[in-house]
């Protein structure tokens, strides 16, 4: 994946609540019952402004009977693009040193 490409990439918490949550048949109360966790971390990840870490990636592949490296991977790439995004400026900067 380039960090600088135009396009965002898809947020975990996207593919949660547009794909996974409705093709599971669950609703975000229920998804937090399975996962061990609050109603309030599960709505700050399908609403974007909660990052996927271990644990949580974890506990999404048992649910979902995935990987954990698969959530953090879409995590990583966000992360990776929203730096880029932050700081292009600066790293062009420092690329143009080089």
């Amino acid at each position: 994946m380039r960090a600088s490409s135009k396009r965002r990439p898809t947020h975990p918490g996207e593919l949660l609540r547009e794909e996974t949550l409705p093709a599971a048949g669950l609703k975000a109360a229920e998804l937090a019952t399975l996962l061990g966790v609050s109603q309030r971390g599960i709505n700050a990840l399908l609403q974007e402004r909660r990052s996927v870490n271990p644990d949580m990636a974890h506990r999404l592949a048992r649910v979902f009977k995935t990987t954990p490296e698969f959530w953090l991977r879409l995590q990583e790439a966000v992360d990776i693009w929203d730096a880029w995004q932050a700081n292009r400026q600066e790293i062009r900067s420092a690329e143009a040193a080089e």
